[in-house]
């Protein structure tokens, strides 16, 4: 199936940030995969969403503070910087998550304006890339759908943690319970496109 990118579609980059690439406290081993595709198909969505998480040293999730995560993404850090390998010229907007340290962070409407500034936009359909497929990715995901946007996951433009071996596909799997598409970014076409 092939989805054709209309002025009511938007593209959202979830946490494409180098402590979740090689290298980083929390990497995600194929996290470098992400990259080509988003930039390949970045120019051509009217609106680009990318999000970070941006996290105080004091958030109940990170080991130190009783949570299941080493320190990662630390707002101002150049851990939270993006990767240098996104093209921040596509980019339309940035989104912090993951600030108030009670919460989560995971999904990029969570604790944000997201979905607010989407629906003045008349996005009507989401597009989602990023970090990491079994966490952010999926939250992301599964909110879009609850707040009524139709989602569609780019499966070559995301990538896992697997704490556990199963994690991906139990993401996967339940992004597909929720409503969820799937695609790929060859699977999408712009006027311009052969």
């Amino acid at each position: 199936m092939s989805y054709r990118i209309e002025p009511t579609d938007a593209l959202v980059v979830v946490d494409p940030q180098n402590d979740f690439l090689p290298g980083g406290p929390l990497a995600v081993a194929d996290g470098l995969r992400i990259f080509e595709p988003i930039n390949r198909i970045a120019p051509h969505f009217a609106h680009v969403v990318a999000t970070g998480d941006w996290h105080p040293a004091d958030h109940d999730y990170f080991e130190a503070n009783g949570g299941p995560w080493p320190f990662h993404c630390l707002a101002g850090s150049p851990g939270a910087a993006f990767s240098k390998l996104l093209q921040l010229e596509h980019i339309d907007a940035i989104v912090h998550k993951g600030i108030d340290p009670h919460t989560d962070g995971y999904s990029a409407f969570a604790g944000t304006q997201l979905v607010d500034e989407l629906r003045v936009l008349g996005i009507t359909r989401i597009f989602i890339a990023g970090l990491a497929t079994d966490y952010c990715v999926k939250m992301t995901s599964i909110e879009a759908a609850v707040y009524g946007f139709r989602a569609v996951v780019l499966t070559d433009a995301i990538a896992a943690v697997n704490v556990e071996p199963d994690d991906e596909g139990d993401a996967l799997e339940a992004m597909r319970l929720a409503g969820v598409e799937f695609a790929t970014s060859h699977d999408l076409r712009w006027d311009d496109a052969a």
